[in-house]
């Protein structure tokens, strides 16, 4: 028997929690921006990630290494100014977290208390477990991110599919169930076969949201500028683009210059 789809006014942890019980897939988004995250949050995303991902498409970084944990705070506060229902997560920054816990509790209180978001991600299993005790202590959600992750993207040496052997397979699911025990409410998994992220997210209560994990998970998420085709040279199979805005962009912008050269802009309704 299907479950009727519940209205959800504002996102929390716990409507996520609810969606995977009741069988609802839940949608991610990222946004690093306030006008970016308004129309994301206007066209109904359960989720958006301010992620570090704008190391690469904000500040054109090869990795997500670069970005500091202030920029991660500009860039969250412009984006929590323009959500009215999504939960907003927040990544903690590489060198942020990883060697003392004490420094992760300090990374994620500044996170909450000055960009006012609603929970933080951070990647890692076992290796991270007190730095995700010390933080969720202080009663801040966290998200986990296992498979692929991109922090350790020099450990890792490629962005090839992750957890392929079984050795790997079983660490992975060890983590997730040990992220679960500690209280996450969520996890990410990047980038591993699908048959794996399904028998993740059916061996955990807490919701699965996968990118490059396959269907079998309870939510998906893209980079937004990825969807929306404004980035051009990254073009993973699990990435499905909804438009081609690079181009339709610089045909607008085109247009404009032409305008601008020949006179004809401002026209005369276009002045005062």
């Amino acid at each position: 028997m299907s479950v009727a789809k519940k209205e959800y006014k504002r996102v929390t942890v716990k409507s996520l929690i609810e969606m995977k019980r009741n069988g609802e897939r839940i949608s991610m988004l990222t946004a690093y921006d306030f006008s970016m995250a308004k129309i994301v949050d206007d066209a109904n995303v359960d989720v958006i990630l301010v992620g570090d991902s704008a190391s690469n498409v904000m500040a054109g970084h090869e990795t997500t290494l670069p970005i500091t944990l202030d920029q991660m705070i500009y860039h969250a506060s412009s984006v929590i100014r323009a959500v009215k229902r999504a939960l907003v997560v927040v990544d903690i920054p590489f060198g942020s977290y990883q060697s003392d816990p004490k420094e992760a509790l300090r990374s994620a209180i500044r996170i909450m208390k000055e960009s006012g978001a609603h929970a933080v991600k951070v990647e890692g299993g076992i290796e991270i477990k007190e730095s995700v005790k010390r933080i969720l202590n202080a009663g801040i959600p966290v998200m986990g991110h296992l498979g692929l992750t991109p922090q350790s993207i020099y450990k890792f040496g490629t962005y090839t599919v992750r957890a392929k052997e079984e050795e790997e397979a079983q660490k992975l699911l060890s983590d997730a169930k040990l992220l679960e025990k500690l209280g996450c409410f969520a996890i990410v998994l990047e980038k591993i076969p699908a048959d794996l992220a399904k028998k993740v997210a059916d061996s955990i209560s807490i919701p699965v949201i996968g990118i490059g994990a396959g269907n079998g998970v309870d939510g998906q998420v893209l980079v937004v500028h990825d969807l929306l085709g404004i980035t051009q040279e990254f073009n993973p199979r699990f990435l499905r683009r909804y438009m081609n805005l690079y181009e339709e962009m610089g045909n607008a912008i085109s247009q404009y210059v032409t305008d601008v050269k020949s006179r004809d802009f401002p026209n005369e309704e276009e002045q005062y």
